[in-house]
């Protein structure tokens, strides 16, 4: 986490941790492990479970290679019929790996909207980031996340927003 490590522009990230392992040779980048859909089969991870691939013994593992993992934003509070329901202890885990933790993807179309933020994305990233304690969130609405950065500054002052 080095000045030059956080000034660089880019993210390398991959569903399959080979070819993280292999760019980890070729480059100083910062690379993010993803994970999809703990009921989407990972093209990375043929015959691994989710349960597997988020356990300690694995993220140990993979931290040699990687900054932080992007979890598919449902693997870490599981919505219901369009509603929260009890966080998982998935970021606990990444940090007490130290690895940092940017959930995808954030959306503003009501249909993407839970119920329990009123259809306005500011809740839902003020959900994340202040009750959840993700480090950054990763949206295809780049103009509402800077301005709920811009609103928040003060509490959110530390994450990282990307697109």
């Amino acid at each position: 986490m080095s000045k030059d490590w956080l000034s660089q522009p880019i993210f390398i990230q991959s569903f399959a941790p080979t070819s993280l392992i292999y760019v980890s040779n070729l480059t100083d980048s910062p690379k993010i492990f993803l994970i999809d859909d703990v009921n989407v089969p990972n093209s990375g991870f043929m015959s691994k479970s989710c349960s597997e691939i988020t356990s300690d013994a694995y993220f140990d593992y993979i931290k040699q290679y990687v900054v932080g993992i992007r979890p598919w934003k449902d693997t870490v509070v599981p919505p219901i019929e369009n509603h929260l329901t009890t966080a998982t202890d998935l970021v606990a885990k990444q940090h007490a790996h130290d690895l940092l933790v940017h959930p995808y993807t954030y959306r503003n179309e009501f249909m993407f909207l839970l119920l329990n933020f009123h259809h306005d994305p500011y809740g839902e990233y003020d959900f994340w980031i202040n009750m959840i304690g993700t480090d950054g969130l990763f949206s295809d609405f780049t103009g509402s996340l800077h301005n709920f950065e811009d609103r928040t500054s003060h509490s959110s002052k530390n994450k990282k927003s990307e697109v």
